[in-house]
């Protein structure tokens, strides 16, 4: 960094010697124009002559006054415009003390709004402008009394046009600042809805496949040493629901990997497509599952098919975990106007995951709530008159959120 780079960052720091500075200079500016003399009205012409002392007073006291420009520019204002108008009327040749009430004029405009600059400024230029051509000793149409009303005209512009300029730039920062929170906020809401929804998708696969092995263990346990032959056979299911599950969790936590991964997973995501197997994981756990459906071969968004078989896969768990041993599960699928509508009902003693024994709730009922409200549908839940559990989703083909859900499997 050069010295006047330096110099000029420890003045910008120290905003009173900066205006100490512009005081002197304004002082030196002053002093040179005071032996600038009229002749003839055909120029001007250096002359040796020494100002007059009370114009000297004048000049030093104005630039005195502007060091506390910042501070107090209203007053700093009034007390050079007074200078200034004393030197327009006494001045013979007159000096240009309204330089100091230029300056001040200046920064008057440049921190305060439109219509006090406007005012001030009109005021100032007023005063000094008929003082100067009616008390002054040169004719009223003089060009030194019009340089009074054009310089100080010039100064409220130009403050005008500094405060414009940092209101705009102000304004850009500003706009910059909110961008930028803007962003951070919407990606630190796409990071949590992706936590969520990648937590409702580990619940929903862990649950399911866990339960079907606790049965089909609980089964290879109990007739193990009489029905060796039927326990393999549970054994093996337990073989098949582990091996689903690993696949799964496999597919949903290699939607972490980067996109370019080559080892990300491609297989795509279940739907609806895949109830029928569903089913069959289920009745081969012991649990009979009958399935009806009436979509016409819609073909679903993925956020809706994905939707709609983790609520069927859910909502059987939880039969299978309590609505008891000799429960049965129908589920459907109707397609009806703009919208699917799928329904999982059980004749069980149980009610639900509200019914998990031991203060052992999860968190299956509020997972499919919340992946129905993402997609701008409803869910119904509780008990059926009679006995068993019902719960009924109604998924609009066409979502409706302004985000739209991503499913496992689908770039993100």
């Amino acid at each position: 960094m050069s010295s006047l780079e330096r110099a000029r960052c420890s003045l910008k720091a120290h905003p009173l010697a900066l205006d100490a500075a512009i005081a002197a200079g304004v002082l030196v500016c002053m002093v040179a124009g005071s032996f600038v003399v009229p002749r003839d009205g055909h120029g001007v012409t250096l002359g040796v002559r020494t100002p007059d002392p009370l114009s000297l007073l004048l000049m030093l006291l104005g630039a005195a006054a502007l060091v506390f420009r910042r501070r107090v520019p209203r007053t700093v204002l009034a007390v050079t415009g007074v200078f200034s108008l004393i030197e327009c009327v006494t001045g013979d040749p007159r000096a240009p003390v309204a330089m100091s009430a230029v300056i001040a004029l200046y920064t008057v405009a440049s921190t305060t709004d439109r219509t006090t600059t406007f005012r001030v400024g009109l005021l100032t230029m007023t005063v000094l402008t008929a003082a100067a051509m009616l008390g002054g000793p040169l004719p009223w149409y003089a060009q030194e009394n019009l340089a009074v009303l054009a310089w100080t005209g010039i100064g409220a512009t130009a403050g005008d046009a500094v405060r414009s300029r940092r209101a705009v730039m102000q304004a850009i920062r500003e706009r910059a600042e909110r961008a930028e929170r803007t962003r951070e906020e919407e990606a630190r809401r796409r990071v949590a809805e992706e936590r969520l929804r990648i937590a409702r998708d580990l619940h929903d696969v862990v649950a399911h496949h866990i339960a079907l092995v606790n049965v089909q263990a609980g089964v290879a346990a109990h007739v193990m040493d009489r029905r060796p032959d039927q326990a393999k056979e549970a054994l093996a299911h337990v073989r098949e629901a582990s091996r689903s599950a690993l696949n799964e969790l496999r597919a949903t936590v290699g939607l972490l990997r980067q996109s370019g991964d080559p080892e990300a997973p491609t297989e795509p995501a279940p739907g609806l497509s895949r109830l029928e197997e569903l089913a069959a994981t289920f009745r081969s756990a012991g649990l009979p599952v009958e399935v009806a459906r009436a979509d016409q071969g819609t073909e679903l968004p993925a956020a809706v098919d994905l939707a709609a078989y983790r609520i069927a896969q859910e909502a059987l768990t939880n039969v299978q975990k309590h609505a008891g041993p000799e429960a049965r599960a129908e589920v459907s699928v109707v397609r009806v106007g703009p919208n699917v509508e799928v329904t999982v009902l059980d004749n069980g003693a149980g009610a639900g995951e509200a019914a998990v024994p031991e203060g052992g709730g999860g968190h299956g009922l509020l997972g499919m709530r919340e992946r129905v409200s993402a997609l701008g549908g409803t869910l119904t839940t509780g008990p059926r008159y009679g006995g068993g559990f019902r719960v009924h989703a109604i998924l609009p083909v066409e979502t409706r959120t302004a985000t739209r859900t991503t499913a496992p499997g689908e770039p993100v």
